[in-house]
């Protein structure tokens, strides 16, 4: 019953992020480079990109309930992660990239209002 919840509340919580937004097409940009790709639970992958010239972060997120696309991100490590943070509204995305021993791990958090709705741990693609 656990296992069946906690799927319940990560969708019902990526299908009210998703939605609550203005969403963009998630693509590919020949204006920037990827820097990381991570699958989540769900089947949700997450995009980073920073673009060539002015090395803006680019959030593009695809899944079944829908895209999500955003900009003017910021990074930060942290040692043992690089963290991308990402703000839409009420909303902030943030994306860790493990390194070192944990490469292959990471996370998506997403937060509304200061408040965690969605943590879902993720493995870096590629």
């Amino acid at each position: 019953m656990q296992p069946l919840l906690k799927k319940s509340t990560v969708l019902l919580g990526l299908t009210t992020c998703v939605l609550a937004n203005f969403c963009l097409p998630a693509r590919a940009d020949s204006t920037a480079g990827l820097l990381l790709t991570l699958k989540c639970q769900s089947d949700y992958t997450v995009n980073v990109w920073q673009r060539y010239g002015s090395k803006e972060l680019l959030y593009r997120g695809t899944g079944p309930l829908g895209d999500l696309s955003l900009g003017k991100g910021s990074r930060e490590n942290t040692g043992a992660a690089q963290v991308y943070k990402f703000r839409t509204g009420d909303y902030a995305y943030q994306v860790l990239a493990g390194r070192g021993d944990h490469r292959q791990r990471g996370m998506l958090e997403v937060f509304k209002n200061g408040r965690s709705i969605v943590s879902q741990a993720c493995t870096h693609d590629g």
